[in-house]
């Protein structure tokens, strides 16, 4: 086995491991599925072949604006054949983690529909007197009142909590900032630092299992980024795909400390593992 691992690494490949085969699969959306909202060839069929299979399979991104009814209709648009319950968001994820520390707590929110309609979900009251938490999701209208308002909170005793870190998120127009840049500037003014539930936190990884009451030894995750996709599957101890669909390739892979199970070009390449 040592061998292997030393033959694979030597000639530029994945590091393999001798795993249980994949009986659930976890994939993120954006550079994986989809890219500047375009399918990308062979990703329906991915997925349609995934609800043939009968094998439960989770779509996940770190994006917070939206339900998942909203990005069902968005996959819907693009070809995809994705239900609503197979789509698991940060801000579900963050929602779930909430009602686990604190249930019927209370929380100042910012962001959209989608961490909105998540907290409510679980029972969560939104309130700006006193909450439990202040919980920053993405949004894309930041305001400088809602921000002073979280310094406020969070310097009154608020537990901060943020549903990714993610520094920019994607547009057709180019980088936008997202939920870890505000987040760092709130953290500036107050000295607190929030909690990451998103990914690159395993606990994402955990929650989405526990959705679909998968086990980390004979699950996936496949992604395209090392920083976040990567190792969060690779901490919470999945089989981890890389495909160079997405923003990484193959060069930048060497500059991380560690490897994914595997590296494929797009998830068409892995149909008919399914």
């Amino acid at each position: 086995m040592f061998l292997g691992l030393l033959s694979a690494t030597a000639q530029g490949g994945s590091v393999t491991t001798d795993r249980k085969p994949i009986e659930s699969w976890l994939t993120d959306m954006d550079g994986v599925l989809v890219h500047e909202g375009q399918p990308i060839p062979g990703a329906p069929e991915f997925i349609s072949r995934l609800r043939s299979s009968g094998k439960p399979f989770l779509v996940l991104t770190n994006n917070s604006i939206y339900t998942p009814r909203d990005l069902q209709a968005r996959l819907t648009r693009m070809g995809f054949d994705v239900p609503e319950h197979s789509i698991w968001t940060a801000a579900l994820a963050t929602a779930q983690f909430l009602v686990d520390q604190r249930p019927g707590g209370t929380a100042y929110a910012i962001g959209e529909a989608g961490l909105t309609t998540a907290l409510h979900a679980v029972g969560y009251v939104l309130s700006d007197f006193a909450p439990d938490y202040v919980v920053l999701g993405e949004t894309r209208t930041y305001s400088f009142e809602a921000i002073t308002k979280a310094v406020r909170l969070i310097n009154d005793g608020a537990r901060f909590i943020c549903t990714n870190p993610d520094p920019t998120g994607p547009s057709v127009e180019g980088a936008l900032p997202a939920a870890g840049s505000v987040a760092a500037m709130i953290s500036k003014a107050t000295g607190v630092d929030p909690y990451f539930v998103g990914k690159p936190n395993p606990m994402m990884m955990r929650s989405a299992l526990n959705t679909i009451d998968g086990h980390s030894e004979s699950t996936a995750m496949i992604g395209d980024r090392m920083d976040t996709d990567i190792l969060c599957g690779l901490e919470a101890g999945l089989e981890t795909i890389l495909v160079m669909s997405g923003i990484s390739t193959r060069a930048e892979t060497e500059r991380y400390p560690y490897r994914p199970s595997r590296i494929v070009d797009s998830v068409a390449d892995l149909i008919d593992e399914i």
